[in-house]
């Protein structure tokens, strides 16, 4: 029982990570984007 659980809390975990990864990158990409039109790109 206990090890479900470990696996689940790890599962849970890295789900939440990688999908923090795919904001932060997206947000990236939409500064990039201001910058650029910014400066007339």
């Amino acid at each position: 029982m206990m090890k479900k659980l470990v696996t689940l809390c790890v599962l849970m975990t890295s789900v939440y990570v990688l999908s923090a990864c795919n904001t932060f990158h997206g947000f990236g990409k939409d500064v990039e984007h201001v910058g650029e039109k910014i400066q007339g790109k």
